[in-house]
């Protein structure tokens, strides 16, 4: 049978065609198996915590398994790289922190670009940080520990969880800024590093807030100021950093990313659901119990926001010579 050449075209361009078609009809059925959810950090912290409530709710919601893969190393940036090795079709997702927008200056090289080889997905939650001192410091306020640290220039001591972390960048701003000079302790890690401040072997840290709070309730820390624009709904009385030194604000945050090339199906998606979980009273109540302020913004703002923040630290970690070892 003679195929005519008009016959022959529309043939082609239908085989053509399929492969697309099929890929975006396995995107509207998408999950239909489980999704593995790469968190960069250890079981139990801040990070680990927030990718449970959302991966519970996202399995909840979909009806397949999210299941948690804690990947820690180099501060994150290995569940980057385990999500880039993987397919992009939505089943391998990451979880993406202020941590990922300041390892793109802190790190010399890295063996992926963020901006090309992610995709934001939904941001999950702002997490505010606080400046807190041990007791024994005699500063009351931000403005008498200014005063204290440019009477004793390079005497005290500020505690991080880690070089090039958001904690030590925290305080870094703040040195620029306020025109002070600290003598900078990194820990390997948040614990250790609040272990020290209680006992007093460090003077001034700059945490999460969802850790340090019972330790400020308690009055064993004192805080002098929450780095977020606005004070926080837990500690009222305590000011902003900015409104003693303008300009100044930190936070943290977290939300999810996929490698670049997942079906824009998937990623709107995932982006209505988290957001739908934002809304959602009982996620409400628990980030209300962890101090932090939920996030929604679509895909396109979410990288907006990345972007910015990558920027926003660049400066600051070039003018303090700040380098991972």
């Amino acid at each position: 049978m003679k195929l005519h050449r008009r016959s022959f075209l529309q043939l082609a361009a239908g085989t053509a065609v399929l492969p697309a078609t099929t890929h975006r009809a396995r995107a509207l059925d998408y999950p239909t198996r489980p999704v593995r959810f790469i968190v960069g950090w250890p079981a139990g912290g801040t990070g680990d915590i927030l990718g449970r409530i959302m991966g519970q709710w996202l399995s909840g919601r979909l009806g397949q398994p999210f299941i948690i893969e804690n990947r820690p190393g180099a501060a994150s940036n290995l569940s980057v790289q385990t999500t880039i090795n993987s397919p992009p079709d939505g089943y391998t997702l990451v979880y993406l922190s202020s941590s990922n927008a300041i390892n793109v200056s802190f790190y010399q090289t890295l063996p992926f670009d963020l901006d090309r080889d992610i995709t934001p997905i939904a941001a999950f939650a702002r997490i505010p940080f606080v400046m807190e001192v041990h007791p024994s410091i005699p500063a009351k306020t931000l403005v008498d520990f200014i005063g204290y640290a440019k009477a004793n220039p390079g005497k005290v001591s500020m505690a991080s969880f880690g070089i090039g972390s958001t904690s030590h960048l925290a305080g870094e701003l703040l040195k620029s800024m306020a025109g002070i000079d600290m003598l900078h302790v990194p820990y390997r890690g948040a614990a250790p590093a609040l272990t020290d401040l209680l006992a007093g072997q460090v003077q001034v840290y700059f945490d999460a807030l969802p850790a340090s709070l019972p330790h400020i309730q308690r009055g064993a820390l004192r805080a002098l100021a929450v780095t977020t624009a606005e004070r926080s709904d837990v500690l009222p009385d305590v000011p902003t950093v900015g409104e003693t030194v303008r300009g100044y604000e930190v936070s943290g945050w977290s939300g999810m990313g996929a490698r670049s090339g997942t079906p824009r199906e998937i990623v709107d998606r995932l982006n209505r659901d988290i957001n739908a979980g934002l809304e959602d009273s009982a996620i409400k109540a628990r980030f209300r119990d962890l101090s932090i302020t939920p996030m929604p913004l679509t895909p396109a703002q979410f990288a907006t926001y990345v972007a910015a923040e990558t920027e926003k630290w660049r400066p600051l970690i070039r003018a303090a010579g700040i380098r991972a070892d």
